[in-house]
């Protein structure tokens, strides 16, 4: 899937707006003319990186076609406390519609670029690409991931229908890797279907068996420390990629890194980033 994939933009705009409207704005439809027009400026009131400027314009434009909006700092750049990001002109109804779903989105994809950054940064000059997972708010998966290659990370597979991901529990309950991975193969062919296979590992006795085994992509070195990672990455010896997960956080992820891995997956992107300050106020 396309990410942004603006199909979906437009429905999750008209569903979100729906949501909050109901069967009318009745403040505003109460206190203002329907043809007023009014200006207002979205100030940063935090520190971080931009994100979701793009859907904050698709948002106004939704309402009103006739909305101008001048863009003073573009998406993927740093910002600090009292900048101001864009200022709109248009339908003052419409932009009172607008100012949650605006701020709620910012907000939040905001402080997931500016995480997923400093993810990015901390890895720089080793050959580790940082990763999103699926630990998402259910429904708004794509702006998360949007706002994670926005902050210069990137996506990892955005739904269980895109990649094959064989974890402990389906090694577990498949009873063994070598299992797994057979059941895989021959669903994969049954189905005439052509996904990449991640196979996710514990500890190096596994390790060996499914060097032994062979036959995926990818193999997850899950919760390795630090000296076991670093000798899995040796053994493994670019005869697959590999990526470390679990527990990856900014005081760690440079030690990950060293050790060789080509993927760092992590969850906290997303789980943790939580929201980053900002006010659209109406210029009087």
């Amino acid at each position: 899937m396309n990410i942004p994939d603006y199909d979906w933009i437009d429905s999750f705009i008209s569903e979100a707006l729906a949501e909050d409207t109901g069967d009318g704005d009745h403040t505003s439809n109460a206190c203002i003319d329907e043809n007023a027009r009014a200006t207002a400026r979205l100030i940063f009131k935090d520190h971080g990186m931009v994100a979701g400027v793009e859907l904050a314009q698709k948002i106004f434009l939704s309402l009103d076609p006739s909305a101008q909006i001048k863009i003073h700092i573009e998406d993927g750049t740093d910002v600090e406390y009292g900048e101001e990001v864009f200022e709109v002109t248009c339908n003052t109804r419409a932009l009172l519609r607008a100012e949650r779903l605006v701020l709620n989105c910012m907000q939040r994809m905001s402080a997931i670029a500016t995480l997923a950054s400093r993810f990015d940064i901390e890895v720089e000059g080793t050959k580790a690409t940082i990763l999103d997972t699926r630990k998402t708010t259910p429904l708004i998966r794509m702006l998360e991931k949007w706002a994670v290659k926005i902050g210069g990370a990137s996506n990892y597979r955005f739904g269980l229908y895109d990649m094959i991901m064989i974890k402990d529990n389906h090694v577990d309950v498949s009873g063994g890797i070598r299992t797994a991975l057979e059941r895989v193969k021959t669903y994969l062919a049954e189905n005439n279907l052509n996904l990449k296979i991640t196979l996710e590992i514990r500890n190096l006795v596994e390790l060996y068996e499914a060097l032994e085994v062979g036959g995926f992509d990818r193999l997850m070195l899950d919760n390795f420390e630090l000296p076991i990672l670093t000798e899995a990455v040796a053994i493994i010896n670019n005869r697959y990629e590999t990526e470390a997960s679990g527990g990856i956080k900014l005081a760690n992820v440079r030690k990950v890194a060293d050790t060789g891995v080509d993927f760092i997956s992590v969850g906290a992107l997303t789980h943790s980033a939580g929201s980053l300050d900002m006010s659209l106020k109406i210029m009087l």
